[in-house]
């Protein structure tokens, strides 16, 4: 994989209102990259907003969108895609991704919602997503998401996620703890899944913990540690395709900051082992 095709490297943390203060006179050096909801974050003004400039002005950043709800049959908002526009100019960050889902219905569902894996919602979505990219005038990365039911299914997860990027010439963020949870909620192969991605659409991945609610149920909640088998799903990522940016995501039950650092480290540690697998076997 081109490293030149990403506008982040290294590995990333979520960047929480709560930690904001800890790190802005001293951001930690083995954070690379920074990710905001916009949506937290465009309304902000006064001491909030300009810690929130000060951090931009220093960092990368990149936007993760929670409201977009691109699967929508709902008109597409586009005067809050205006919003984003300016917001990145503002802070000059880099990307914007969001899920490959929905969350309103004739109002906001306050939930991440599936869409249906039909050919009907391939077109639907993404001409949805090539018009935020108009706007935007950049590409976006979409999300493969979690989900607990398949209502109207018609194709398999990983062929409607790859249809719907093809059509749309969309970025791709890809999500390993949403890989692995599918693939033991759905019962597939997470490392077959992997091998369908086109790589070269990647721009940068997820990785988080998880909700054991049984054997075969995990619930997908950014909410707990990563567990191995999800770190080694990332090591699996990056032998296939060479090392990519990745973002660590907690967002409940939020840790002291150096626990978090301690994840970002453990990221940062697979990415150099497989940089230095794949430095060894090109030379």
């Amino acid at each position: 994989m081109d490293t030149t095709q990403f506008l982040v490297d290294g590995a990333g943390l979520g960047l929480r209102r709560s930690i904001l203060a800890k790190i802005l006179n001293a951001p930690p050096s083995e954070v690379g990259f920074y990710e905001v909801a916009p949506e937290n974050w465009i309304p902000i003004g006064g001491k909030l907003g300009k810690q929130f400039r000060a951090m931009t002005e220093r960092c990368n950043f990149i936007c993760h969108g929670l409201s977009l709800s691109i699967g929508s049959t709902d008109p597409l908002d586009e005067q809050f895609v205006h919003a984003i526009k300016a917001f990145m100019a503002e802070h000059q960050i880099k990307l914007y991704s969001e899920h490959l889902s929905y969350c309103s219905h004739g109002g906001h569902l306050y939930d991440l919602m599936p869409i249906p894996f039909t050919s009907e919602a391939v077109t639907h979505v993404a001409e949805r997503i090539s018009r935020v990219q108009d706007i935007l005038e950049q590409k976006i990365a979409i999300e493969n998401v979690s989900y607990y039911a398949a209502p109207g299914q018609e194709m398999t997860e990983i062929d409607f996620f790859n249809a719907v990027v093809e059509e749309a010439n969309c970025d791709i963020l890809i999500d390993i703890n949403n890989i692995y949870v599918n693939s033991v909620n759905h019962g597939y192969d997470a490392e077959a899944f992997l091998k369908a991605i086109p790589a070269h659409r990647i721009a940068y991945a997820h990785i988080a913990g998880h909700y054991v609610e049984a054997d075969d149920f995990l619930v997908d909640t950014h909410g707990a540690p990563i567990i191995d088998p999800v770190w080694n799903l990332l090591g699996k990522a990056y032998e296939l395709y060479g090392v990519f940016p990745t973002l660590l995501e907690r967002d409940f039950n939020i840790p002291p900051l150096s626990e978090l650092l301690l994840e970002v480290n453990t990221i940062k540690t697979i990415q150099a082992a497989w940089s230095d697998q794949h430095a060894k076997a090109s030379a």
